[in-house]
């Protein structure tokens, strides 16, 4: 019993985080400072900022970024065209990578937290076959779906939270698998000032380009699953990668 009380304890006390910060932001109207305009208008200033507080600068950068993130803020484009703006290709893209995935771990591991035993607890027996397929290739799927940016990263978060998948496992998968999109993002940022709209990024060919991408592991996948079954063993081409 005190056991789940200090659990229920801990759930109010995340809730209330998660509600205060959200009302705040709006409230606030904090989301002014998260939008293309802002930004583009205060870029001399903060690259003065940079300059003479650099590593400061950085860590503000990636501590706004891992709130966002972990509240399903919008304006992480944004703060990623920011990343590529103030800091440059290389440096924007490590801190944009490490604080993307870790507040995206944050988001997953408190809808984990606040969620998944009552989701499981309501829809066990549904969900059995989905648990047991994120258990088996849980991974591929995630970093399938990090490639394609036209699924809503903070939908991904949320929803992996209530798998059974690890979160080691989800903090690497998504570094990796949302690498790509970053460093299409920062890249993008280095010319921040012809910017106009974030739809103009990602072009149609980009897109598509992402979408092979995603589907690549999942599809090797099934068809080295298919060739065993067929001839009983993995090629030793594929073993040996």
């Amino acid at each position: 019993m005190e056991i789940r009380n200090s659990k229920m304890t801990g759930k109010i006390a995340v809730i209330g985080i998660v509600v205060f910060g959200i009302i705040a932001f709006f409230s606030l109207n904090l989301r002014q400072y998260l939008s293309l305009e802002y930004i583009k208008a205060s870029q001399e200033t903060f690259q003065s900022l940079y300059q003479s507080h650099r590593f400061s600068v950085i860590a503000a950068y990636m501590g706004i970024y891992i709130v966002a993130t972990a509240l399903s803020l919008p304006g992480a484009a944004v703060l990623t065209l920011a990343g590529g703006g103030l800091f440059g290709l290389l440096t924007g893209t490590v801190a944009v990578s490490f604080a993307s995935t870790i507040g995206a771990t944050l988001a997953c591991a408190g809808s984990r937290f606040l969620l998944r035993d009552w989701v499981q607890g309501k829809l066990g027996d549904k969900l059995a076959t989905i648990n047991a397929g994120i258990e088996k290739e849980g991974a591929f799927y995630l970093f399938s779906l990090r490639l394609v940016p036209v699924f809503p990263f903070f939908v991904i978060n949320l929803l992996m939270g209530l798998t059974p998948m690890r979160l080691f496992t989800f903090f690497w998968v998504s570094q990796l698998g949302m690498l790509a999109g970053t460093v299409v993002f920062v890249n993008a940022g280095r010319q921040l000032a012809r910017i106009d709209s974030l739809s103009g990024i990602l072009s149609p060919g980009v897109l598509v380009s992402f979408a092979v991408l995603g589907l690549f592991p999942i599809t090797v996948k099934k068809l080295l699953a298919l060739y065993k079954r067929k001839f009983g063993k993995v090629p030793q081409s594929a073993a040996g990668r």
